[in-house]
């Protein structure tokens, strides 16, 4: 055939499966037969193969750290040379090895390369007894030792081995099951099967032996592998003498092709020899070869982190070295089906329900883990400080006419029939200033504050559901990773910014305790240089060494003899010189300030450590997940008994005692109108629209971040679910007088990535694969039920130190800045070209066009962060809302291609949707001849006017 081995491949993987050729994961095993110390020769198992290759360490009676198998070309061919010129015997049944044994015989024999005297030899050295690295050989060497004597005894040159001999053997398996490594068990995949490799030299040879078998099916064969899987494929190479060392390399390239993905799948449909030289071939084709004089073959190699997709050797071929052409993803729907528009009213809506009601059921059954246990502890610890910070901050802003009993009413709402339930709701910023503004506004003008602020909740809640109704949640399709990520950096530093802020104001309430310092105590000591100012760094940090001296052994300044003590010993314990000995005003007062700084980091790293403890070295697998998936809350704990121990007064968590209004002068429901004139019912749609957009973009992008590909998610997501049960909550709440919430960006990255899947049983040297996220409802649930019954918890909570959260806000703000591309590129400027990690992009992307795209993206998210902060801020979600046009005037500066590495590319209009869009106006028009001219706006235009008429 003209075929090319790929082409050749490429058409038997294509064939279809049977029963008795589907591929099963495998087991591979290479055993070698040895002679030791005089002994009765047996087979040494000498390497093993799950995915990397591992060798059992001579003299070190251990298995070697798990590598990369670097193969010879040599062996490779000579690999080659075997299967053409050996036996292949394909589907074979066989019970037992001595059945195996006699088959291969018998086929060598009718071939007339085996004579009857040296038969009956090779017969006695492949049923040798199988050595393995874990066996326990106390009691089971003379047992299999008289097993085979018996078998040599009862064999005959031209006979197979009785059926008695194999249920004999058989009788082995519970004994021989007390020797196997039980740990490496839980290694190897559900369903495994073995392929053993028996390769060596015997001196009565003088051709070797080659034989290639595959079963069918596969059979058990007690003794011969390490584990007790069942024996799919052997490979047996026996040869004169003075070849050992080939033979082994022969049989670890066999050993090796064997757990290639392309050839592992050859191997299981192969219907003749053909087949697997054309195997054979595909997997040289693909082969890199390494110089020898730049590379010496004993290094190990480590196994990657990631292996790559094979899936492109199943394709029409590309050879091994070639660039493959990527074709550009020019496609416009890159969300998914989930935001297509329906044209119908509430369409969306209901394919969102449709979509998430079969999963319903089990979003409560798979949030019954351990991790989910860890997750909304963390998350519990992590949303009521922001919770209670911005309630107090509303508070202070609003005279405490808020209570904070919205956010755990709000969450167990949303938890129960939200689209995506991994976002997790909270109080944020931007809504903040709204608020502020709001209530500076009603006071500066004499108006009911609660009462205008509920008919704006009220409106909000109304376009919202506008927006639901006419599938307005489509338009996300248009937040490319440019929004996402600037967005998501811009909440991840806002996080930092205030946890450091917070530290910073913790300094005006416990102001900074210096030492008082007699000038006559000091004159002499040092002079007024640069060592005076590093002589009074060290003496500080002696300071607060000693205090902490202080602190574990109880000493009070009451309990100290003054007069006696050093000049030292007299700052440390903060007092001063009176003439010439040293006296104090009163008892000892602790540096709060300082220890609230030592509580902050340390709760920041060492939940960083702890989140890193998965990949340590140290304790075995499940303990060191488990304390990766409880890190931060085992960090809250420690902090806590920590700060309890050292007795310094910190601030503490502040949570209600009582379940009431936060004012007497209000009661739980507010009237619209209340002592406001009545037309401000209709002028509060005003500054509702722009609370709308602001709701709409926050939601809107956070659950773009939560529902991206990368993620995994199998169970869908509901963009205009989630939009329509912020809305029924947002006038729940604007009725009831409660804060509003929306999407939390950082709390709902955190949120999702305690809910990380990675693979349990990884073969040893593979890494864990990322499988998806745990997608549940009862982490939100819990951690709002549990809020809400914080009331109740006052006298455990009131012992958390608000510098251990603040930590918290640190650690989730820092951590969630992982995997936003942006800050990768950012650090790219100080990097020199030869230093810059392999990025994808990198490949395709001159690397100035990288630095500008990076460059607009810090400018939009500085200008974000001006507006933030200054008094302009009750425009930030109209400017979050440009970061949309920004990013298609990119398209100008870019070509698709560039794009598509460095952005989603944008959905480009369809004609169809523009002339439907336009008939639509023009009956609005011609029905309402009154709604105003409205050019159609590159993006929302269509949108607008078919919304703008229809109001």
């Amino acid at each position: 055939s003209s075929d090319t081995p790929s082409q050749r491949v490429q058409f038997i993987l294509g064939t279809e499966e049977d029963a008795e050729h589907v591929a099963h994961e495998l087991f591979t095993e290479l055993d070698e037969i040895c002679v030791k110390d005089g002994k009765d020769a047996e087979w040494k198992e000498t390497a093993r193969w799950l995915k990397f290759e591992e060798d059992v360490e001579d003299g070190g009676e251990r298995w070697s750290k798990p590598y990369v198998a670097t193969l010879s070309l040599h062996s490779l061919f000579e690999l080659r040379s075997c299967i053409i010129n050996g036996s292949v015997l394909l589907d074979m049944h066989a019970d037992c090895i001595e059945e195996i044994a006699d088959m291969v015989l018998d086929h060598q024999e009718a071939s007339h390369e085996l004579d009857d005297s040296v038969r009956v030899k090779v017969r006695e050295a492949l049923l040798k007894r199988h050595h393995h690295q874990n066996e326990k050989k106390k009691n089971l060497i003379p047992i299999v030792r008289s097993i085979t004597e018996g078998t040599r005894k009862q064999s005959e040159p031209h006979l197979t081995v009785s059926l008695h001999l194999c249920v004999k053997t058989l009788r082995l398996k519970t004994f021989l099951l007390q020797s196997v490594d039980l740990h490496f068990m839980k290694k190897i995949p559900e369903g495994a099967e073995a392929s053993n490799v028996l390769v060596g030299e015997l001196d009565f040879l003088e051709r070797p032996i080659v034989a290639f078998v595959r079963l069918s099916p596969a059979v058990l064969l007690t003794g011969l592998t390490e584990v007790p899987i069942p024996t799919r494929f052997l490979f047996i190479l026996l040869g004169p003498d003075g070849k050992a060392q080939q033979y082994h390399e022969i049989g670890r390239s066999m050993a090796t092709i064997m757990t290639d993905e392309i050839f592992h799948d050859v191997a299981y449909k192969a219907k003749d020899r053909s087949d697997l030289l054309a195997g054979i071939d595909e997997f040289l084709d693909q082969v890199t070869v390494l110089p020898p004089g730049e590379w010496d073959p004993s290094i190990r190699i480590e196994p990657p982190k990631s292996v790559p997709s094979q899936e492109k050797r199943k394709q029409p071929g590309v050879p091994n070295g070639t660039a493959c052409q990527v074709e550009e993803e020019l496609h416009a729907e890159h969300h998914g089906p989930e935001l297509q528009r329906t044209g119908r009213l509430f369409g969306g809506l209901i394919l969102d329900i449709k979509r998430k009601a079969p999963f319903y059921l089990s979003d409560f059954k798979d949030g019954l883990s351990l991790q989910c246990v860890a997750s909304f502890l963390f998350l519990y610890c992590a949303c009521m400080s922001p919770v209670i910070t911005f309630g107090g901050l509303l508070g202070e802003a609003t005279e405490g006419r808020i209570s904070l009993f919205g956010a755990s009413m709000t969450g167990v709402a949303y938890s129960l029939f939200a689209g995506q339930p991994l976002t997790i709701l909270g109080s944020t910023g931007p809504v903040l200033v709204f608020e502020k503004i709001l209530f500076k506004f009603c006071k500066d003008y004499d108006l009911s504050y609660l009462s205008l602020r509920t008919c704006i909740g009220l409106w909000t809640a109304l376009l919202c559901l506008v927006l639901v109704a006419t599938d307005a949640s489509s338009l996300v399709c248009y937040i490319t990773r440019f929004t996402e990520e600037a967005f998501a950096a811009l909440i991840c530093l806002i996080f930092i910014y205030e946890a450091l802020e917070k530290l910073f104001h913790l300094g005006e309430i416990y102001p900074f305790q210096h030492t008082q310092r007699s000038g006559q105590t000091h004159t002499g000591i040092v002079s007024n240089t640069i060592f005076t100012v590093l002589a009074s760094s060290c003496l500080h940090l002696y300071v607060h060494c000693s205090l902490f001296y202080c602190f574990f052994l109880n000493v009070t300044a009451s309990a100290v003899s003054w007069a006696n003590l050093s000049v030292k010993e007299c700052i440390s314990l903060q007092g001063h010189f009176v003439g010439t000995a040293c006296g104090h005003h009163g008892p000892y007062t602790p540096d709060v300030l300082f220890w609230s700084t030592i509580l902050f980091f340390s709760t920041f790293f060492m939940s960083a450590f702890l989140k890193q403890f998965k990949t340590s070295r140290y304790f075995p697998t499940k303990v060191r997940s488990m304390i990766s998936d409880f890190a931060v809350f085992l960090t809250i704990v420690i902090m806590v008994l920590l700060d309890y121990a050292i007795g310094v007064p910190s601030q503490k968590l502040k949570v209600p005692s009582k379940f009431q209004p936060t004012r007497d002068d209000r009661g739980w429901l507010i009237n619209p109108i209340g002592r406001n004139p009545w037309w401000t019912v209709l002028a509060a749609s005003i500054p509702a629209l722009l609370c709308t957009i602001l709701i709409f973009m926050d939601q809107q992008i956070t659950a773009v971040i939560i529902n991206r590909k990368e993620h995994k998610l199998l169970k869908g997501c509901g963009y205009h679910l989630d939009l329509l049960m912020v809305a029924v909550m947002l006038a729940v709440c604007s009725i009831m007088g409660l804060p509003w919430f929306v999407a939390a960006t950082v709390l709902s990255i955190s949120h999702v990535n305690s809910l990380k899947l990675e693979s349990e049983s990884s073969a040893p040297g593979e890494q864990p694969r990322f499988l998806g996220i745990r997608e549940q409802r009862l982490t939100g649930l819990v951690i709002f039920l549990l809020m809400g019954c914080s009331v109740f918890m006052t006298g455990a909570l009131q012992f958390i130190p608000m510098p251990v959260l603040y930590g918290v806000f640190l650690y989730m703000g820092v951590s969630s800045l992982k995997g936003i591309q942006f800050f990768d590129r950012l650090k790219l400027f100080g990097m020199p070209a030869k230093h810059q990690p392999d990025f994808i992009y990198l490949r395709h992307v001159p690397l100035r066009k990288v630095h500008l795209f990076t460059l607009t993206q810090l400018t939009c998210l500085v200008l974000l962060w001006i507006i933030k902060t200054s008094p302009a801020a009750i425009i930030f979600p109209m400017m979050v809302l440009a970061l949309v046009f920004i990013r298609k005037l990119l398209d100008l500066c870019f070509s698709k291609r560039e794009l598509s590495y460095l952005d989603d590319l944008m959905p480009e209009w369809k004609k169809k949707n523009l002339d439907d869009a336009s008939k639509k106006i023009e009956e609005v028009r011609n029905a309402s001849p009154s709604c105003p001219s409205i050019c159609l706006l590159p993006l929302f235009g269509v949108w607008w006017s078919v919304f703008k008429c229809t109001l």
